[in-house]
């Protein structure tokens, strides 16, 4: 049986090792085709892929063995488990891949795109462009079918040009930009608050209109501190919880 292949991860020094690895791993995990292989290559063989030692690599699969996405055999080797749910909070320590597979692993649906002049409340994010390319996605959850967030994202049109919206099937916004488009993303300021369903978002959600929300900005920045991206996501109040870890140092 062929391995399962993970993506690759390009190191950030300042944060734990073995957390970077085990986010990447587990949007890789979320983000995968449904004819991809169960079966995890062996902690040395994905040690040697993301660049760490092998005791990194075993920390970083116990924390997926945890959370449930893998289970592990002596013997018989570490296998990817079909049927698990995202229902744990996410632990946010500054990594891009955590946000990466935080929007991962969940059946999307396009609902349109196409460019649209710049909307008002995203004005001070766009000075000087005129319009952006909008993107709209409905997700819903692999096993259910129970739809859990739908989200907007705001583009730069040049970057809009490179987009194929069939990736935006599989794969999360911030990781075509970064890994199809080649955006070197610097940062993403994210901000989480408590709203009320709007008529739109109650109809998509399938909630009561006035429920509940939790809605989610993401501000996402290249090396030259421009913005290149605005993600709007609303999720269902009862599906999601978000955690921040702030480190000592």
């Amino acid at each position: 049986m062929t391995a399962f292949a993970p993506d690759s991860l390009v190191l950030n020094r300042k944060l734990p090792l073995w957390y970077q690895v085990s986010q990447s791993l587990r949007a890789s995990i979320l983000g995968r085709t449904p004819d991809a292989s169960l079966r995890l290559p062996t902690e040395e063989q994905l040690a040697a892929h993301y660049g760490v030692s092998v005791l990194t690599m075993r920390q970083a699969l116990k924390e997926l063995e945890e959370e449930g996405l893998i289970s592990r055999h002596r013997r018989r080797g570490t296998f990817i488990e079909p049927g698990a749910r995202r229902c744990t909070p996410r632990r946010l320590l500054g990594s891009i891949d955590t946000i990466v597979a935080q929007q991962s692993g969940e059946r999307t649906t396009v609902l349109g795109h196409g460019p649209e002049p710049v909307p008002g409340e995203l004005a001070e994010y766009f000075p000087d462009v005129p319009e952006v390319v909008a993107y709209r996605r409905l997700r819903r959850d692999g096993e259910s079918d129970e739809p859990t967030n739908w989200a907007e994202n705001a583009v730069l049109p040049e970057l809009a040009a490179s987009i194929d919206p069939a990736d935006l099937v599989r794969w999360p916004m911030t990781k075509v930009l970064r890994d199809v488009v080649g955006v070197r993303i610097s940062r993403i300021t994210d901000t989480v608050e408590a709203r009320l369903a709007d008529p739109e978002t109650a109809g998509l959600l399938q909630v009561p209109l006035l429920s509940p929300i939790l809605h989610y900005t993401g501000v996402t920045y290249d090396e030259d501190g421009r913005v290149v991206d605005v993600a709007r996501i609303r999720y269902r109040g009862d599906r999601f919880s978000f955690t921040v870890t702030v480190g000592a140092q």
